[in-house]
Order: C-alpha cells, then sequence, then structure tokens
C-alpha cells in the first residue's frame, strides 16, 4: 500500500531493539521511524530487503564516491560488501551483513578496521497514547576504533541521515510490501 505523505520522525533509539545496548558509548547513535500501514508485512527482514533494494539512483552514485574517497585508506568498499551479499545472499541484506534476527527486528551491519556499525530494522505496534498504529524504525550505532573511524563519521553523519530519510521515504511512496 502507497503511503505519499509518509513522514519520517528522528526519534531516541527504541528501548526494546536489541541495538540500543550494542555499544557502551557509541559514536554515533540515530534512530528515524515511520507508520507502517496496516497492511504491511510484519517480517523485519523482508522490510529492510525492500528499503534497501529500492534506493533512488543518487544513493548509488554517492556511495561510489565514497568508495573512491575510501579505497585509498584500505576501507571496505561498497562493491567489496556487495561482492560479498552476492556469495552469500541468505546472510546478507543488500551490502550488510545479517548478525541477528528476530520476529520484529534485523540487525544488521559491518566490523572494519576504523569502526563497527550495526543497522536495526525494527516494526512494532505502538499504544493509543504513543500515537497508535504500527511503526518501522531504523536506527544505527557506531562505534569507532581510531582516528580515521571519528573523522569518517563525522564527515558521513548528514549524508547517512539523507540516505536513511529518503529510503524510508521512498519505500512508503512506492508501497511497503502487504502480509500474505
Amino acid at each position: 500500500m502507497q503511503n505519499p505523505t509518509a513522514s519520517v520522525t528522528s526519534i531516541a533509539l527504541p528501548p526494546s531493539s536489541r541495538v540500543t545496548r550494542m555499544y557502551a558509548h557509541p559514536n554515533l547513535a540515530d534512530a528515524y521511524t515511520i507508520r507502517l500501514p496496516d497492511n504491511a508485512t510484519t517480517d523485519p527482514e523482508l522490510l529492510a530487503r525492500f528499503m534497501f533494494s529500492h534506493q533512488a539512483a543518487w544513493v548509488g552514485k554517492l556511495l561510489r564516491v565514497r568508495d573512491a574517497l575510501v579505497a585509498g585508506f584500505g576501507l571496505k568498499t561498497a562493491k567489496h560488501l556487495e561482492e560479498s551479499g552476492r556469495s552469500e545472499p541468505d546472510k546478507h541484506v543488500s551490502v550488510f551483513r545479517i548478525y541477528e534476527r528476530t520476529i520484529d527486528e534485523i540487525v544488521l551491519g559491518e566490523d572494519d578496521k576504523h569502526l563497527d556499525f550495526r543497522v536495526s530494522v525494527f516494526q512494532e505496534t505502538k499504544a493509543e497514547a504513543a500515537g497508535g498504529g504500527r511503526y518501522l524504525t531504523v536506527s544505527t550505532v557506531v562505534r569507532c576504533h581510531n582516528l580515521l573511524g571519528r573523522t569518517y563519521i563525522l564527515l558521513i553523519t548528514p549524508f547517512h541521515e539523507m540516505v536513511v530519510r529518503s529510503s524510508m521515504r521512498r519505500a512508503a511512496r512506492i508501497g511497503w510490501p502487504t502480509a500474505s
């Protein structure tokens, strides 16, 4: 079901999300939420696969620029991660390795020499007092290992926020996968 007016809101990390307590002192921790239509699937992996496979073309171009800039530092590129994902598709969603799956959340991420990160795609039903309805929250937590990691996060954070918000809005405009 399409939702052309879907609003993506910045929120605190959800207390019940597995990534909330993943790193004691994350260098980045953010979360964005969007209301799901009532008939959307409850499978967080399917929601994640849908969202990451329907990103805007500019996101791919931005990743290519990122790859060109970080390759000289020996960091993993999106191309490298895509190849890993193709060789083990049941262990990856897009370029992200799957770390955990539960009935309401999938935790994705990657570890590299400069930083480790986790992305949670978490769906929950909120009580009427909390706005009611079903919501999808995408949370990111990052732990940097060194100056390169901290510099990298400082530089990419504005782009990260744009990509997450855009990906969620685009999936809503296209129409989230429905429950079968």
